[in-house]
């Protein structure tokens, strides 16, 4: 066999296409999307091992622009198809495993290159059609930052794989980083195609197997990543991609001996279920399992009476507005200073009143649907209890529409109660409440912003000050994982922030980092003494 020392090419972060009037990639992703509404009716298979599963439990795939419109079904399994999945990939695991890390890189690396070009309009109308996002949302989700994922992480995995130890005089001292020993599970949101790929992904890169259960509202785009992970050679066995419900997937993974590891993304309660459901069957398992969640988020701007204006009112609205809110780091809650209130309110309304809303096939849509009715009646009922309330009143938006789609139209709420319910708890969705504070209060009100939420994902703040940034960036140390100054809280890039949060909000494992790859190996430590000594004498024996 030959040998040699190889490098992953270095990782740039991919462009982001404009999808301007007139582009290129504009033509061919409308082409795309048109092309795929008006197709028949697709059927979407489970995947497991080298098998293509159909049931006769069929579950409908409509657009959340238009919940009458049936793009397909996919097909809902039950415990027999979990445990298949498990024994799919445990057959797998000691050839991927035993795969050198230059050929498992090679896959996900084929599988970016793939994105980046021949599947870039289809996975980016997937997602515009399942997960109601505008063009330039799943530009940056579907296509840009998964293609990152996948890139960056090679890169990654390389590195860690040269962090070696020190070897003293003949001895020499080697890590080996081996896949977790069993099996490993990916759950995964709606909200990011590239999220939903990128957990089970990370995982397999890492030499593991993996059963995969994505949300039902994500099938669609899901099945156009399984298209994508064959073509690129994810040989079989390795990410099984199951349709269940989730306490039938929970029931058979976590009390399975070969369970290793969880890779969650998604609600805070659920995580915490599940994390209780690891513990109770710790007895069952080979190995303590690895556990990496990313959860909730009520992620927060403050803006010093230093402030910039315009550039906290274009935060304000694209933090909390972009892809409807329904981002784990979108900003719901705001505390702005009072001597530039007046000013932020008049630039905030005057852009909303600009934004369009309707259907993402329309590429000059701002704002589109919400994912689905229980999102929809979710959003809806604390919109209509902060109609009912007396501290606070509605100054943007306030309507809902379900008669095609799942409108909500950006909200906001401002307050005088700094903790209002839409101030407290995650609502996940087009509502942002504000909360005007006196300008003399700036520390009193940082203390306020830790203290509000159980959750600390990202936050933001907004000062010309450099000693209000600085004192905010100190007293908000543990409010918030990804913390932006003079930015929105919304938008991390792929090796420039990792992402995660602590508290409510999740393991803060940094996704888009080594950090998080890490925790998907199992080092091993073999050292070898090239000239064994033959006499049990120590010198303090003489």
């Amino acid at each position: 066999m030959a040998h040699g020392t190889f490098q992953v090419p270095f990782p740039v972060n991919e462009p982001v296409l404009s999808y301007a009037p007139g582009s290129a990639e504009r033509e061919e992703l409308q082409d795309m999307y048109n092309k795929m509404y008006n197709q028949d009716p697709i059927d979407v298979p489970m995947y497991i091992g080298s098998e293509q599963i159909h049931t006769s439990d069929k579950r409908e795939m409509t657009p959340p622009q238009e919940h009458g419109k049936i793009l397909g079904h996919f097909n809902y399994g039950d415990a027999s198809h979990v445990k298949g999945a498990i024994d799919a990939a445990l057959k797998a695991r000691k050839s991927w495993a035993a795969y050198s890390f230059v050929d498992r890189a090679t896959i996900f690396l084929k599988a970016a290159d793939l994105i980046a070009g021949k599947y870039r309009a289809k996975l980016n109308a997937s997602t515009m059609l399942s997960q109601g996002k505008n063009c330039f949302q799943a530009e940056i989700d579907a296509s840009c930052e998964l293609i990152d994922f996948l890139r960056f992480n090679a890169y990654f995995a390389q590195e860690i794989q040269q962090v070696q130890p020190e070897s003293a005089e003949g001895i020499w001292n080697r890590t080996e980083y081996r896949a977790l020993e069993g099996f490993t599970f990916a759950v995964t949101p709606f909200n990011f195609t590239a999220i939903a790929a990128n957990l089970p992904a990370a995982m397999a890169m890492m030499g593991n197997v993996v059963v995969w259960k994505p949300a039902d509202t994500q099938v669609y785009s899901a099945q156009v990543l399984m298209e994508i992970f064959r073509e690129a050679g994810v040989p079989d066995g390795v990410i099984n991609l199951i349709t269940v419900d989730g306490p039938v997937a929970g029931d058979i993974v976590f009390k399975h001996p070969d369970f290793s590891g969880l890779h969650f993304t998604g609600s805070t309660a659920v995580f915490r279920h599940l994390w209780k459901t690891i513990g109770e069957n710790l007895e069952n398992y080979k190995t303590y399992p690895r556990i990496v969640g990313e959860t909730g988020g009520k992620d927060f701007i403050v803006a010093h009476s230093s402030a910039n204006v315009k550039a906290v009112a274009t935060g304000l609205l694209r933090g909390a507005f972009e892809y409807q809110g329904q981002k784990c780091s979108a900003a719901s809650r705001a505390y702005i200073s009072d001597d530039i209130w007046d000013g932020v309110k008049d630039h905030l309304l005057k852009d909303l009143a600009t934004l369009k809303m309707g259907s993402p096939q329309d590429f000059s849509n701002f704002i589109n649907a919400v994912i689905d009715r229980k999102s929809f009646d979710k959003i809806k009922s604390y919109i209509d209890y902060a109609k009912d309330q007396t501290d606070c009143e509605i100054i943007a938006g306030g309507n809902c529409d379900d008669s095609i789609g799942y409108f909500i139209e950006p909200t906001v709420i401002l307050t005088t109660n700094p903790l209002f319910r839409t101030m407290v708890e995650e609502i996940f969705g087009p509502v942002l409440t504000i909360y005007v504070f006196p300008s003399s209060e700036f520390d009193e009100t940082l203390k306020l912003v830790d203290s509000t939420s159980e959750y600390a994902l990202t936050g933001a703040v907004f000062a010309q000050d450099r000693y209000a940034l600085t004192k905010a960036k100190d007293a908000l140390e543990n409010a918030a994982g990804n913390f932006y100054l003079n930015d929105k809280p919304t938008g991390a890039v792929v090796g420039q922030q990792p992402f995660g949060g602590a508290r409510g909000s999740g393991t803060n494992d940094k996704a888009g980092s080594a950090l998080n790859l890490l925790r998907w190996v199992s080092p091993r430590t073999v050292k070898e003494t090239l000239v064994p000594v033959e006499d049990y004498r120590y010198p303090f024996h003489s």
